[in-house]
């Protein structure tokens, strides 16, 4: 786990927002891992939002405020969590005298990250959990970040005796002082209940702050203990040995490979026979990677090898040669030739690598590349090929540069203003029939900027809503008369603060719909007013009010509204992207972004959908922040798509909520189990639970299997998970085409297996957690990319970070004409295992606990459900 950042950027300055795919650092593209010491925590509160970071708790919006522990909104049943408080990375997993210990990333004093400490809870199943006191507490000179725990059976620490061997916990200290980071030891000698922190602390210090998460086992050929540790920002793991705990030795380091994209963090190493035969061990490496994982986020990646007692040598060397084609644009002429070019941003030609200020650019090829570091990141443009008649399946391209996704709905410039019945404008000196409270909203609206305010600019006409009256310490509403929903869209320029809807003070505009917040939105803390846009074509209809909340009294504590307009059109907002895009009649269709790497790497379009249309390529850079720029090469056609070092990686899990996951030492029968911290960092401190945040995912058991001739890691929920099974439902033979359908049973916490019989349908497989307002989570096979998917657009509240709304895929080939899948569902969680778990998605979900249903479907086609069995799941604490 890293530190609180010391240094961190002032999020509510003015232009500075945090969104998806910013640079979490300093924002000087030449030191793209700056800052990256604090990677980790800052991204954790700037998903809180660090202006509210302080605030109380969030709550959920169904949630009552005296519900009894455990029976919350959202709560997990069968995954674990705190009673209250924030818990991030499992600690210190180790099987002791009947009981599996997990220890964890524990904040003892709030519902937000801060004061690491380790909690504590046991389990003799690996399913009932039982909460104990804290197990090691931060002091005043150290914070207690994420490790591992042994069993010392030799006693050659000598904290215990032989006859009553010690538990020893092997952490990472962050010293408050100065930031350093070094390993350092504790120890119990009744079975983790107490502890006391060694003397000699820390008993491994290379003087560095960044160097953590040591994950220690007994390596047995040389009787020594071996740890496995992560250099983060080096995105490298090294390995030490010690006789007794105290005095470690180093012996090897392994990386940069595979995933290179973010930190290094939580590794840890471990044998498994492949295919069950005992003879044929492979060794399984650990490097938890964030951001940059599969799901564009945080994530949990693997390489298989060989361990000789000091070095890691893994199967894949790393070198790969992509499908090859035609080269279409490899910018080494002189300049963009028929490729136009707007704005500065690109210079007058290709770049010959990097220019002035930038860090060195490699992976690059021939001699020249597009590049819109000219200027430095402020500068901004597009770089636009000409029309194409698409003919070939894909095309590969490399790509580097500034990971900020284009984001659907936004435009490059700013849209019109779209026609349809006018809600409000704010014009005439009043609010008509609006009805305020508190001082924010005054009693007329606003013609500007207020005094001592940055520029307001983009409204329309003379007045708008402006909360900053008397500064950002006024609070108060603003909620419309109401009206009824008869158009698609509900589009309206907003600025102002980026505090959302789930923090404790927020700046948002809402829809209320039966006095249920259905949508809203916050500002991106600037102070230049932009449409928004309500998609409510499955509310329409309905009778509705729009009001607009500053609960906020800090900095950026305010908003800017106007132009409220009912239409049948979709304004389109700003984009801050740095892209690589494919347009289909004027449409983005594809989309590519970098890394936060100047290190280019290969990305490819599937263009089979748009064969004989006209297409264009489009690099777009409208980001002048930190990482604001884009660079893109070798735009080749192909019969095969090219594959990043992402896609080429192994993933233990393709969800957005699998991270800093590690194994239990000393497991019985030699069984591997692994567990994760359900959390994606993107918003991890911004997810609507209340008195607690985090869940670990369900612990699942590992075996090496061999599949497309290579060793791959699969996975089952333990098997212990049964004895929480309650009532089956079971369902055989039913074929749906170009449809959904309701199964007999339903639940906020199930088991769910099922087997499809693959037939013509594009997509098929499975809806959970379906019911209130058109809330769905969709688990799904996509025959023509041969991918399970989790669909969580719809799942219920998604707009705490606009990170989390979208689809997570995996690789899943049917067998014998069949997908199975298994689908763990909690209150707040979706966990799919497909196959016979050779690929899992593991995502939060927050559904209105009336959404309880679950539906079979397909689309473009027919599916044939051979057999479903959907079992309620009971609590871990019965």
């Amino acid at each position: 786990m890293a530190p609180a950042a010391s240094h961190r950027p002032d999020p509510c300055a003015p232009r500075v927002t945090l969104r998806r795919g910013a640079d979490r650092s300093t924002g000087d593209v030449r030191s793209p891992v700056r800052g990256a010491r604090h990677a980790r925590a800052w991204l954790i509160a700037a998903s809180l939002s660090a202006c509210a970071l302080a605030a109380a708790s969030l709550t959920p919006p169904a949630a009552a405020a005296d519900a009894p522990p455990y029976t919350e909104t959202y709560r997990p049943q069968f995954h674990f969590t705190p009673e209250k408080n924030w818990m991030n990375d499992p600690n210190g997993l180790v099987y002791y005298q009947g009981e599996y210990h997990l220890f964890y990333q524990y904040n003892p004093g709030g519902n937000s990250w801060g004061d690491m400490s380790w909690g504590h809870a046991v389990s003799t199943d690996l399913v009932h959990w039982k909460q104990l006191p804290l197990a090691l507490s931060h002091d005043d000179e150290e914070m207690v970040f994420s490790g591992s725990a042994v069993i010392d059976r030799d006693n050659t620490s000598g904290f215990g005796t032989p006859e009553n061997p010690p538990m020893v916990a092997v952490y990472t200290s962050a010293f408050k002082s100065g930031g350093k980071q070094a390993q350092s030891l504790a120890y119990s000698t009744d079975r983790g209940r107490t502890w006391t922190k060694y003397q000699g602390n820390p008993v491994l210090d290379i003087g560095s702050t960044e160097f953590r998460d040591p994950k220690v086992q007994w390596y047995a050929p040389t009787r020594s203990w071996l740890m496995t540790v992560a250099l983060p920002t080096e995105r490298k793991v090294r390995f030490y040995t010690s006789g007794n705990l105290k005095d470690w030795r180093q012996l090897s380091e392994f990386g940069p490979a595979g995933a290179t994209g973010g930190v290094w963090e939580c590794p840890d190493l471990f044998p498994l026979a492949v295919d069950g035969n005992p003879r044929k061990v492979k060794w399984v490496l650990v490097a938890n990677v964030n951001p940059g994982a599969i799901a564009g986020g945080s994530g949990t990646q693997y390489f298989t090898g060989d361990f000789d007692g000091t070095r890691f040598t893994p199967d894949d060397d790393g070198t790969y040669t992509p499908p090859s084609g035609t080269v279409v644009q490899d910018f080494e002429a002189a300049g963009f030739g028929d490729w136009t070019a707007t704005g500065t941003a690109f210079g007058g030609g290709p770049a010959s690598g990097a220019v002035d200020g930038q860090q060195t650019v490699t992976g690059f090829d021939g001699e020249g590349l597009a590049n819109s570091f000219h200027g430095g990141d402020p500068s901004t443009g597009t770089l636009t090929s000409p029309g194409f008649t698409v003919s070939t399946p894909y095309l590969n391209f490399k790509v580097g540069g500034g990971r900020h996704p284009h984001e659907p709905g936004t435009a490059v410039d700013r849209g019109p203003t779209p026609d349809g019945t006018v809600l409000a404008d704010f014009e005439g000196g009043t609010y008509g029939g609006w009805t305020a409270t508190g001082d924010a909203f005054g009693t007329a609206p606003a013609t500007g900027t207020l005094p001592d305010q940055q520029q307001v600019s983009g409204w329309l006409g003379d007045g708008l809503v402006n909360t900053y009256r008397g500064g950002d310490t006024a609070t108060g509403t603003l909620t419309s008369p109401e009206f009824t929903l008869d158009k698609d869209y509900l589009d309206f320029l907003v600025g102002g603060g980026n505090h959302p809807a789930a923090a404790a003070n927020r700046t948002a505009v809402e829809l209320v719909v039966d006095g249920r917040t259905v949508r809203t939105t916050t500002g991106r803390d600037t102070e230049a007013l932009d449409w928004a846009s309500w998609d409510v074509r499955d509310l329409r209809g309905k009778r509705a009010r729009i009001r607009i909340v500053d609960d906020n009294t800090g900095r950026w504590g305010h908003l800017d509204v106007d132009h409220l307009v009912l239409s049948d059109t979709r304004a389109q907002g700003p984009t801050d992207e740095t892209a690589v895009n494919l347009l289909v009649d004027g449409q983005i269709v594809r989309s590519v972004t970098g890394s936060d790497s100047e290190a280019m790497d290969w990305a490819s379009f599937d263009l089979r959908p748009y064969q004989g249309r006209t297409a264009r390529i489009q690099l777009v850079d409208r980001n002048t922040g930190g990482w604001g720029h884009i660079m893109a090469d070798s735009f080749t056609t192909a019969q095969a798509p090219a594959r990043s070092a992402v896609d080429r990686a192994s993933w233990v899990d393709y969800g957005k909520d699998h991270y800093a996951a590690v194994t239990w030492n000393d497991a019985p029968d030699g069984q591997r189990y692994m567990i994760g911290w359900m959390a994606g960092l993107d918003y991890a401190g911004a997810t609507p639970t209340t008195p607690w945040r985090s869940a670990q995912t369900v612990p699942r058991r590992l075996t090496l299997r061999t599949i497309d001739g290579r060793a791959r890691l699969v996975a089952e929920p333990v098997a212990a998970l049964s004895t929480l099974w309650r009532q089956p439902t079971t369902t055989a033979g039913v074929t749906v085409t170009d449809t959904s359908r309701p199964l007999p049973a339903k639940g906020k916490a199930l088991d769910i297996e099922a087997t499809f019989s693959v037939r013509d349908a594009a997509r098929f497989g499975l809806k959970v957690r379906t019911g209130t307002g058109g809330e769905e989570t969709i688990v799904g096979y996509d025959r023509a990319t041969g991918e399970m998917y989790v669909d969580r657009t719809h799942s219920g509240v998604t707009d705490f970070s606009p990170s989390f709304p979208g689809v997570q895929r995996a690789p899943l080939e049917p067998r014998d004409g069949k997908v199975r899948l298994r689908v763990l569902v909690d209150w707040s969680s979706v966990e799919v295992y497909g196959g016979d778990g050779e690929a899992t998605v593991t995502d939060l979900v927050f559904p209105d606990p009336a959404s309880d249903g679950v539906q079979v479907f397909a689309e473009d086609g027919s599916a044939k459900l051979d057999r479903v069995t959907v079992r309620q799941v009971g609590s871990y604490r019965e």
